[in-house]
């Protein structure tokens, strides 16, 4: 047997292609706004984390410049080696800050932040308590973990949470949940998730990346939404949204900052952030908390674009946030209404198994505090014509 044979047996993309359907890797000829251009057509898009709408800001922009012309555009090595400037540590200091911890560290993307902290905060006789609709990401920081045990609960389901805490009660515990989920676009029921932790002596990691900017004052994510964000042990969020770069912090006590920089596998073997995307990074958490009004903006566009959809017939599943995903069901009707959305010139991400159940493929749409409410109608309007014309709601 060839290792090669499932690549040439590999044949849906190509399938997809045929038909005239195939959704991914569409090439964007311009800045990612709210408009965009792929293959000189101008489309709105309705599939972007940009929830702030800084990926394109003229401060962000200038600010990665000046990064990039002050430390070069590579910090050639790793962050443990040579490849750490003054820079990386002030945009540090000012997320742990922004969300109130002690300490935090930035790794090269936010994938990697949970390759890194998660493998290494659990070893042998230990276990990750995770959330079945936890992002790829944090499935695979457990499991490379060395002798880490993996168990999950139903999605927000507290009573299957307690049942797995109650199983491993005489081992350490880390509770792992996204603040808001990528799919789903609800929140993680972090009170009762503390009250838990507390009760079977577990700690709390959550993955703040769709939730930085959204919620808790100045965007600080789920914990300061609650709350609760001293009760949150380690905090994980991507700057790859809200704060219109890439790279990922990992944040929490001193002591759990130094440990994982000294031991994230994915942050001691690859190289560093440039300057230029740590640059972005520190004027994009500047205009986060000098200018509200952006993330009050959002959620106002969020609860509208949720009650309009939901007002037209279309389920919208768990949404509580600026992710909300429109159920179609049939994987081959998801990728027929993308393409009609497409053509009409609304850009959508269509999900389908094995990202989500069998059975329930999504049209994903998300939203930026820059859509205006001319772009918002017109969406809607597509949503509505192409809704009736292939059934999924009623005409």
């Amino acid at each position: 047997m060839d290792i090669f044979d499932k690549c040439k047996e590999f044949h849906i993309a190509n399938d997809l292609k045929k038909a005239g359907v195939y959704p991914y890797f569409q090439r964007v000829e311009s800045a990612q706004g709210p408009e965009i251009t792929i293959d000189g057509k101008k489309k709105i898009v309705v599939c972007s984390n940009n929830y702030l709408g800084l990926a394109n800001h003229p401060k962000v922009i200038e600010a990665s410049c000046a990064a990039a012309k002050q430390y070069g555009t590579s910090g050639t090595g790793s962050r443990f080696l040579n490849g750490t400037n003054d820079l990386h540590e002030k945009v540090e200091r000012k997320f742990a800050k922004l969300i109130g911890k002690e300490d935090a560290i930035l790794f090269t993307t936010g994938h990697q932040s949970n390759l890194g902290a998660l493998s290494a905060l659990i070893g042998k006789g230990e276990v990750f308590i995770t959330d079945k609709l936890d992002h790829a990401s944090i499935m695979d920081g457990c499991r490379l973990s060395l002798g880490g045990e993996l168990a999950r609960f139903r999605h927000n389901n507290m009573g299957d949470l307690e049942r797995q805490l109650q199983r491993y009660e005489d081992k350490g515990k880390l509770i792992v949940v996204d603040g808001i989920f990528s799919m789903e676009g609800d929140i993680t029921n972090l009170p009762e998730i503390v009250k838990l932790a507390k009760k079977y002596n577990a700690r709390v990691y959550v993955d703040e990346a769709h939730s930085l900017g959204v919620l808790g004052e100045n965007g600080a994510g789920t914990g300061p939404h609650f709350g609760l964000q001293k009760d949150v042990d380690v905090v994980m969020a991507t700057a790859s949204k809200s704060l219109a770069s890439i790279g990922g912090f990992i944040a929490g006590d001193k002591v759990i900052v130094d440990y994982i920089k000294h031991s994230a596998r994915s942050l001691i073997f690859t190289a560093s952030l440039p300057p230029a995307c740590v640059g972005a990074i520190d004027m994009a958490i500047d205009l986060m908390i000098a200018e509200p009004e952006r993330r009050k903006t959002l959620l106002k566009t969020s609860q509208k674009m949720k009650d309009e959809f939901q007002r037209m017939g279309y389920d919208t599943n768990l949404a509580q946030s600026p992710i909300i995903p429109l159920t179609i069901g049939d994987d081959k009707i998801v990728f027929q209404m993308w393409k009609m959305l497409f053509d009409e010139g609304i850009f959508t991400s269509p999900v389908v198994t094995p990202a989500v159940p069998e059975g329930q493929a999504i049209i994903r749409t998300s939203f930026m505090a820059t859509h205006t409410d001319d772009h918002l109608n017109l969406i809607l309007e597509k949503f509505r014509k192409i809704g009736k014309e292939l059934g999924v709601i009623k005409g």
